[in-house]
This record gives structure tokens, C-alpha cells and sequence, in this order.
């Protein structure tokens, strides 16, 4: 599924043998992909939230960048953050299960016995801000909107949903075509629903200022363009009681504040101009969270486990650049870099080194391949690295003393082999001529200093490197048209991978604008691969096709791996209470936690000195 870390899935029960094909399945609460829902029917509230959470109060939430529209569902402008909150989906996905889905917009749904359609009944009280009711007929429009207006991403992804139909004012139909496939109804589950009503005749594809229709727990209150937004809870929001909603959306207001620069997001923060604050960078957590207001107890520094899968961050090629196009030269320059240096000396020992496109879950591949993943990796022999039969992945290893000249003797060795060669001090062609040079395009500054190791040990190899920070709109456009060397890339996965693979390493989305297939890979093995988990018929099975499709990505040096952490590193002004039970795939905030007013009082008294 998606790279927001969606974790959903779909129970399909077998029907009798009698039932005519495509015969519609039996009405559910909900769906599991495989195995049975934690939640029964009639269930009143996840576990993970705190059903009689006060209402009230605002949060202050930081933001990066910046933002000139309101419309997050094309590809022209940089979106607003929390444009979510507007917007209901049919189903919600539970945070404490890996593969599971209850009705939010829908009170049932009903997949067909042979996964040709997928049927929604909808609850007849969902209604939009304006007071009127949502329908099947926005459901179908929102479809073919989206397909039809919105980003790229949404043509590819709803690709082979072949029609949705409005059966009856409140029922919906989606009809899928090609070989059938178990995760569709899941995705379908997952879309956002707009107002037909409204979109029609507006430019669906312009930037926009103007606050949008929604039917969400929350409404746009204030824009101060570029710089903040500001929503505000819905009182007599329609789903407000909804067993999938209890005990979330406690805040009456949330503010995003924009920051340009992450050391002066910091500082602000810690003038307490904003509420909560998740740690990205190591040395920030272990060096500059030492101020007044900590000390005191007015503000929580805490690590809190998750059971996410954490993906792949990575140096990531582009492979459509002629000077990366062979994989001995990607694999030479990931020799580079020196992460136990790294981890040692920047990161404070933090971080784990990255060996899996799906770390930290029972996806990544390990050891050598098991006969489950041979039966999809044994076809495909000659098409794809011979490593992948003969050898575990692992990342290069130093002595962490950041000369490691047998690491960059063994890259000089790769590049021989591929055809470079040093002339003249610079690395060269030996067909072309031609010097490599590689610009690392960067948004975050941080990375600076990781890359700066890098460029000495890639310039003792004659490679003539130069590293860009660009401000966030540069950077998005310039991704867009896949125009840079090496970027920080990353693909956050999910425990049901699916579709969304297409996106990150399909053929069919290499050469389409704003794709995540950002290494540009157009490889048939990898198609057929992506192919075996989209289609799998048991977890088993989407287990070994995912294992599969990690080793080949490992030993194809697409990317130079770059680390992890399986918990988050969050600061909070200590005005906030949260659930007893913390959900195993989210933080929760501020979905679920709530202003204190106990709290919120004491930490006031103590900055007024007790007044």
C-alpha cells in the first residue's frame, strides 16, 4: 500500500462453489487481508484511544517549508500540512492490527468471491460541511476525479479500477479489471472522498487559497499563506461517535506553524511557540535538547517503541544518468561512505545501518533465499544479480576510523572493471572520455555533514563531486522532473506491501513525472516480482515474493543504505495527556492524546512564576 505507512488489509472468506462468478461476498464491518478482524461487529472504540478524552484546546504543530494551495490532490503547488483532517475515507484503518480496516464513511462493504468488485454501503448520516449528504454519487466522482484531474500518482494507483457505479443513492460499486487482485478493494477503501457538488466547474488542477468542502473531523479556520494554517474541530461532526472515531480529534484547534530552517524551528520551540516536536537528527537529540524548561519538567523528552516497518532511506542514484547506468559503478561509490564513522561520530551511536528495503519486520530478506522465494527468483535466473543466489546482503563494514582504504582499494577494483579509469586527476571513461561528476541535491542541511566524508573519499577516486541545498519548492520540482544525480530518497513501507511498489520501482513509472521511482528502474525482473506480491494468495506467500524483490533491489546497488531507528524521539510541552495503550504501528499524536488542563494550568503557573 502507500508509503504513509497505511497498514490495512481485507478478509475474503470462501463461498460456496455455487455462487455464480463475481457474485457478490457477504456485508462486513470490515476487512482483513489475511486473517480475522481483532475488532467484532458492534465494537465501540479501538484500543489505542481513550474513549471519554476531553474535548477542547489548542495544539501548536510545526511545519517545514512552506505552501502556496489548498488542494493537495494535484501535482502543481506545495500543499498545505493536515489537508487530511477535511476529509473522511470510506474505511479507517487500525493502528494496532497489521492488515485491517473498519467502516468509517461505509457501515458495510462486500468484496466479491472471485475480487472482480468490491460494494460499499454507506451511512446515510455522513454529511459535508454545508449540511448536505454524501453520496455514491460523490464516491464515483471522487474516483474519477482523481484518475482524471488529480496527480499522476492517483492514475497509476487506481489503474486497474475499470469503473465505479452508484447502485442507489447510498450504495457504490467499484469494478476491477486484469488479473484479480486481493489488495484493490483495500485501496478503493482508502480514498478520500470530495463533494461533487462543489468541484464541479472549478479548476480542479489550479493551486487554490480558498478552503475546500470537506466532511472530516476538522474545517480550515485561517490561512496566512506560506506561513500558517489553522483548523478548527467540527462540532457537529456527522462521524463524531463513529466506533472507529471515538476517542480521536480531541483538540477544538490545530495550528501548523511554518519554519523555514530546522535549527530555528528549534529554538522556537523551545521558546514554546509550538506544542510537540518529533526529532529527525541525532546530534540535535542528544546535544541541544539541554535548556531551562527541561530541566524544570516543562517539557517531556521521551523514546517510545514502534513496530513500523522503518523502509529505506538511502543515497539514491538516478539511474538515468549514463555515469550510473552500471551497477559496478553504484556499488564502487557505496563504498564511500563510512557509516560506523557515522554512527560513531555524528549520530551518537543511535542509528542501525540499513540491510533491507523492508527493516525492522518479518519482510526483509535474510540469509540465503528459502525455497518459497527460489520459486520466484529461480525463473527469473540471468535477468538478475547472481549474488541473489549466492550470497546474504550486507552493507560494506569499516573499523569506524574513517580510513578504510580497503574499502576504496575494492571500489577502485569495480570501477576498473566497469570502464573508468583516472587521467589527469579525474575519473574518465574509457570509451567516452568523459570525467564523472555527481552533485548530491539536498533539502535537509543536515545532510551536509554526511555527505562531506563522502565527497574527500569519492574525490580521492578523481570523482569531481559537488553537493546543492536547495529551499523546499526547488528541491519538489526538481524530483519532479527527475532532475539530479544523488538525492536522500525514501520509501516507507507497510506489512502488506502492494501496489505502491509499482510506484516505487515499476517500469511503467519511470518516465512518469512525479513518480517515487525515483532511481529510474525499468527492469522486466522487477516488474514480474512486484507482479508476485500484488497477487500473492497468503501471506506466506506476499512474504517470500517481498523477500524476493528485496534481494534483487539489495544486489542491483540502486542505493547506498543509510540507517534507522525503531522508536520515536519526540519533545512536548507538558500540557498533553495520552492513552494508556500506545498503538503498535502509530505515535498517536495528536490523533489521540488531549489537552490537560491540570497540566496546561500547573505548566502557565510556572511560567508566571507561580502566579
Amino acid at each position: 500500500m502507500r508509503a504513509v505507512l497505511i497498514i490495512v488489509g481485507l478478509l475474503f472468506l470462501s463461498l460456496p462453489a455455487s455462487k455464480e462468478a463475481g457474485a457478490e461476498g457477504p456485508a462486513r464491518h470490515g476487512m482483513s487481508m489475511f486473517g480475522e478482524l481483532k475488532y467484532p461487529p458492534g465494537f465501540t472504540h479501538f484500543e489505542y484511544v481513550n474513549p471519554d478524552a476531553p474535548k477542547g484546546g489548542l495544539v501548536r504543530l510545526e511545519a517545514r517549508g512552506t505552501f502556496d494551495t489548498l488542494n493537495s490532490f494535484t501535482i502543481k503547488g506545495s500543499s498545505a500540512a493536515g489537508l487530511s483532517l477535511l476529509y473522511d475515507t470510506l474505511l479507517e484503518s487500525s493502528r494496532d492490527e497489521a492488515f485491517a480496516e473498519y467502516g468509517r464513511l461505509v457501515e458495510s462493504v462486500a468484496v466479491a468471491d472471485d475480487l472482480s468488485s468490491v460494494t460499499f454501503n454507506l451511512r446515510e448520516a455522513a454529511r459535508w460541511h454545508d449540511g448536505q449528504p454524501v453520496t455514491a454519487d460523490d464516491v464515483a466522482f471522487s474516483l474519477e476525479l482523481l484518475k482524471s484531474k488529480g496527480a499522476p500518482f492517483y492514475r497509476f494507483y487506481y489503474a486497474n479500477v475499470e469503473k465505479a457505479e452508484a447502485l442507489s443513492p447510498y450504495k457504490v460499486k467499484f469494478t476491477f479489471k486484469g488479473r484479480k487482485n486481493r489488495e484493490l478493494p483495500l485501496i478503493i477503501g482508502q480514498l478520500p472522498v470530495l463533494p461533487k457538488h462543489y468541484w464541479q466547474g472549478k479548476n480542479f488542477e489550479a493551486t487554490t487559497l480558498q478552503p475546500p468542502l470537506g466532511s472530516g473531523p476538522y474545517r480550515i479556520a485561517k490561512v496566512d499563506p506560506g506561513r500558517s494554517i489553522t483548523y478548527e474541530r467540527v462540532a457537529d461532526y456527522w462521524g463524531k461517535d463513529l466506533a472507529v472515531n471515538k476517542g480521536r480529534h480531541n483538540f477544538d484547534t490545530l495550528r501548523f506553524e511554518y519554519y523555514r530552517d530546522p535549527t530555528v524551528a528549534l529554538e522556537a520551540f523551545k521558546a514554546n511557540a509550538f506544542d510537540f516536536r518529533q526529532e529527525n537528527t541525532a546530534k540535535v537529540w542528544a546535544t541541544q535538547y539541554k535548556f531551562p524548561a527541561l530541566k524544570k519538567g516543562q517539557v517531556v523528552k521521551e523514546t517510545l517503541k514502534n513496530g513500523n516497518p522503518t523502509g529505506m532511506q538511502s543515497f539514491a542514484f538516478n539511474i538515468r544518468r549514463p555515469q550510473f547506468q552500471d551497477a559496478r559503478v553504484r556499488q564502487a561509490l557505496a563504498l564511500t561512505f563510512d557509516f560506523e564513522w557515522a554512527n560513531k561520530n555524528l549520530f551518537f551511536g543511535q542509528y542501525t545501518r540499513t540491510q533491507s528495503y523492508f527493516s525492522n519486520s518479518e519482510l526483509a530478506a535474510q540469509g540465503l533465499p528459502s525455497a518459497a522465494e527460489l520459486k520466484f527468483l529461480s525463473p527469473l535466473k540471468g535477468q538478475i544479480p547472481e549474488e541473489v543466489f549466492a550470497k546474504a546482503y550486507a552493507a560494506p563494514k569499516t573499523d569506524g576510523s574513517g580510513k578504510s582504504r580497503r574499502l576504496l582499494r575494492q571500489a577502485k577494483r569495480l570501477l576498473d572493471s566497469a570502464g573508468w579509469s583516472v587521467k589527469d586527476g579525474k575519473l574518465r571513461n574509457g570509451k567516452t572520455g568523459k570525467a564523472m561528476e555527481i552533485e548530491f541535491l539536498l533539502v535537509n542541511q543536515g545532510f551536509q555533514r554526511i555527505v562531506a566524508p563522502m565527497q574527500k573519499a569519492m574525490e580521492r577516486l578523481g570523482v569531481t563531486v559537488k553537493v546543492r541545498v536547495v529551499d523546499t519548492s526547488q528541491y519538489i520540482n526538481r524530483l519532479r522532473d527527475f532532475d539530479y544525480d544523488v538525492i536522500v530518497g525514501g520509501w516507507g513501507q507497510s506489512l502488506s506491501p502492494g501496489n505502491e511498489q509499482r510506484g516505487f520501482w515499476g517500469t511503467a513509472a519511470a518516465d512518469r513525472p512525479g513518480s517515487r521511482n525515483y532511481i529510474g528502474i525499468k527492469d522486466a525482473a522487477i516488474d514480474k516480482l512486484i507482479d508476485q506480491i500484488i497477487f500473492a494468495n497468503s501471506r506466506a506467500e506476499l512474504v517470500a515474493a517481498t523477500r524476493a524483490l528485496d534481494r534483487v533491489l539489495l544486489w542491483n546497488h540502486f542505493v547506498i543504505p543509510n540507517w534507522h531507528i525503531n522508536s520515536y524521539r519526540i519533545a512536548y510541552w507538558n500540557r498533553f495527556s495520552r492513552p494508556k495503550v500506545q498503538a503498535k504501528y502509530s505515535l498517536g499524536f495528536p490523533e489521540t492524546w488531549w489537552l490537560d488542563n491540570a497540566k496546561d494550568k500547573a505548566l502557565k503557573s510556572a511560567q508566571n512564576g507561580g502566579k
